[in-house]
């Protein structure tokens, strides 16, 4: 898929986003409109990964570039669950 489709989608998520915090009063749908915002970035995030991973392993098969913003996007999502990027709470969380 092109990168424009992701380019687009994000930009369409994050203007509902913002829309949405100037225009409602009730928190709930204020918080649930900036989570939409965030959820935004991580889409753009993951996608450029994606391009620049493509791109440097036609170069190179061997290749980790691109893989970064991927790990960021699954830290935001374990912080924004947990609170927390300790492995030893993580651990806790099996049982």
């Amino acid at each position: 898929m092109p990168i424009n489709y992701y380019i687009f989608l994000s930009i369409a998520l994050f203007t509902i986003g913002i829309v949405g915090v100037l225009t409602r009063r009730n928190a709930i749908i204020i918080f649930m409109c900036i989570e939409l915002m965030l959820n935004a970035v991580n889409v753009l995030l993951v996608a450029f990964s994606k391009m620049h991973h493509l791109n440097a392993y036609a170069i190179d098969r061997a290749t980790t570039a691109g893989t970064e913003a991927q790990l960021f996007v699954f830290f935001i999502m374990v912080y924004r669950n947990i609170h927390s990027v300790d492995i030893n709470f993580l651990n806790r969380l099996k049982h």
